[in-house]
């Protein structure tokens, strides 16, 4: 009938289709002849990606058909478009949907499920959404899709935190810069300032288009600044991802990051950070020691810390907007722990900026929330390190039923004699792993300690003294 419409979807799968090695002969050129003499009218879809990699190719196919691009449609007509599909799927999982529900799944799906356009991802959300309210209460009475469900949704699928701060989550929030405090000492300015961006996230009050927050750690070596992200992103319980910028030196380097550029080995691989963070977009994300990276690397942050997003080799945007981005950098330690005479820490501070100045771009700088200074560690702070160390060496020996106590001469003993303010904490692990671990290692394996026992560490002639006893 010359009324109908031939409607062929994927068109670009004509060509080629049904021809046999010993014929050129297939779909598409049995349609041509057909669609130049006007007997069939036809309407064929297919991507962009395919048109021009496959359709566009066959020229003759090609010039017969009038090209006009779909593109995604706004936030307002999607919404248009879910209030009038909504029906359909009500009456298929006998559910309703409030326009809240509605609303939130067009904006949600919109913000945070990036593989997908619109209206597809909002129509999938509502579709889910609904099979999931349907079997929740299967035997009871037709149930409302609320924005709470379709919240939940999205966070499972995006693995994004719940806009709706749960009564847990809450609680966690009020106490993170308490409980962090407890596993960091004496480094309670970069904490607060930590904490501050991560509430005012969750409050919803920070820029949308941007990472939870941009942070450098300026300090020395050893006083908790890579210890901070680890902590932070098991107190929050999120994923925490770590790369060393000493791998990274070289230009080359740089495309491991994002992946390798077309024509090149591993193109098919992806980034090492692209893939981490697609993974995992609720994570803390740690760049250690940065000024060790290739000047190319700050480039590719500069977009990450303005707009949250990074574009990998295969042309895929990456979402950063649920990233607490860290950097720590050791740049201006050595000029801030020169001592002259008549110096405070203000003005060690000052310095240590001064070299991070002439060391980082300005536009760099100027991305960053906020530097945070760390300060040397005390003589008391030093002290909460050792019991800290002695108390994981605790837990570990807990598991062969072996309990330890360590005397507080015993502790001010390690903390004078292990701590030196250059090298910051980790002279005291290994004093501790020296002068404990490694002696208590012969007493598991064949003293007293073979089957459990008590130790109790002691100073005695300016001097360690372990004393085991075997309470079995």
């Amino acid at each position: 009938s010359p009324d109908n419409v031939l409607f062929i979807d994927e068109i670009h799968t004509v060509i080629g289709a049904g021809a046999v090695s010993s014929s050129g002969l297939d779909a598409s050129n049995m349609l041509k002849p057909v669609l130049s003499n006007g007997e069939i009218r036809c309407i064929g879809t297919t991507t962009l990606k395919e048109y021009r990699s496959v359709f566009e190719k066959d020229h003759a196919l090609a010039r017969r058909f009038q090209k006009i691009d779909v593109h995604e449609p706004s936030i307002e007509d999607t919404l248009k478009i879910l209030n009038g599909l909504k029906g359909y799927y009500e009456d298929f999982h006998k559910v309703t949907y409030s326009s809240p529900a509605i609303k939130a799944a067009v904006d949600l799906s919109d913000r945070y499920i990036n593989d997908k356009k619109l209206p597809d991802k909002a129509i999938d959300l509502i579709d889910e959404a609904g099979a999931e309210v349907k079997l929740r209460n299967y035997k009871s009475e037709i149930k409302q899709v609320s924005v709470k469900d379709i919240e939940a949704l999205v966070s499972r699928i995006a693995k994004i935190p719940s806009r709706t701060v749960k009564v847990d989550d809450r609680n966690r929030l009020m106490t993170l810069a308490a409980d962090l405090k407890k596993v960091l000492f004496g480094q309670d300015e970069a904490i607060e300032t930590i904490v501050k961006s991560i509430q005012m996230s969750r409050a919803g009050l920070n820029e949308p288009n941007k990472p939870v927050g941009s942070f450098m750690f300026s300090g020395p070596t050893g006083v908790g600044k890579t210890e901070l992200a680890k902590q932070l992103a098991a107190a929050m319980g999120i994923e925490f991802l770590r790369f060393d910028m000493s791998e990274y030196m070289e230009k080359h380097t740089v495309s491991r990051l994002i992946g390798s550029p077309p024509g090149y080995v591993g193109y098919d691989q992806g980034g090492q950070l692209t893939e981490a963070i697609n993974q995992n977009p609720h994570a803390v994300l740690l760049l250690d020691e940065i000024e060790k990276a290739h000047e190319d690397i700050y480039n590719i942050l500069l977009q990450v810390m303005d707009h949250a997003t990074l574009t990998d080799s295969n042309g895929r945007k990456v979402d950063f907007k649920q990233i607490i981005l860290i950097l720590t950098t050791n740049t201006g330690s050595r000029e801030s722990s020169q001592h002259t005479m008549g110096f405070g820490k203000q003005e060690y501070e000052d310095k240590s900026k001064e070299v991070i100045d002439k060391y980082f771009s300005p536009e760099f700088r100027n991305r960053l929330n906020a530097i945070v200074q760390f300060n040397s560690l005390s003589k008391e702070i030093v002290e909460q390190v050792v019991d800290k160390i002695v108390a994981q060496l605790a837990e570990r020996l807990s598991s062969k039923k072996i309990t330890i106590d360590l005397s507080s001469e015993a502790r001010s003993f390690i903390a004078e004699t292990a701590y030196d303010p250059l090298l910051g904490a980790r002279p005291i692990q290994r004093f501790v792993d020296a002068e404990i671990t490694e002696k208590l290692t012969n007493e598991i394996l064949f003293g007293k300690l073979m089957n459990g026992g008590y130790v109790k560490i002691l100073l005695s002639d300016g001097a360690l003294k372990i004393d085991s006893l075997n309470t079995n």
